[in-house]
């Protein structure tokens, strides 16, 4: 069996705040805010993999209401999160990524952003797909205020 996850995220750009890219950290003069380290693309990541797989949300395992999870490394929650998703029989065949942003630039990251992704969810590089784009100075994200990810995750089940 094969299954499709869509993972969407969104957040505000603020200065003083680490700007993280699947668990990379991008010299920026802002970073995404929230309430874990507000890691956009792992969270997009973490909702396309648990959607696939039919096992719920990442504010539904990780709610941002319980302080446990302030300032978390979202790379670990999506580590946990992929662990209920492994541990379900899904193997994940490939991830597709688009971040839109203005600034930074996402081209010079691609490949460590990749390799960042492959080595938290178990699979090969070639398996991650990481594209950036603009919003050619429309809306929030185009004035450079806020940033977004959305991600298309394929699962297989494994065989029984």
């Amino acid at each position: 069996m094969i299954r499709a996850g869509l993972g969407f995220d969104i957040h505000r750009l603020k200065t003083g705040r680490r700007f993280l890219l699947g668990g990379v950290e991008i010299p920026f003069s802002k970073g995404e805010e929230g309430h874990s380290d507000g890691d956009v693309l792992a969270h997009a990541v973490c909702d396309a993999i648990l959607g696939a797989s039919a096992l719920g949300d990442i504010g539904e395992l990780f709610p941002s209401s319980d302080p446990v999870y302030k300032n978390a490394d979202s790379m670990k929650l999506l580590k946990k999160a992929f662990e209920l998703v492994k541990k379900s029989g899904w193997t994940i065949i490939n991830i597709d990524c688009v971040i839109i942003c203005e600034k930074p630039k996402i081209l010079h990251y691609r490949d460590v952003i990749r390799k960042s992704l492959a080595e938290t969810l178990e699979i090969t590089s070639d398996l991650v797909s990481i594209k950036g784009k603009t919003r050619e100075g429309i809306g929030s994200i185009g004035k450079g205020k806020a940033i977004e990810a959305h991600v298309v995750c394929l699962l297989e089940k494994n065989a029984v």
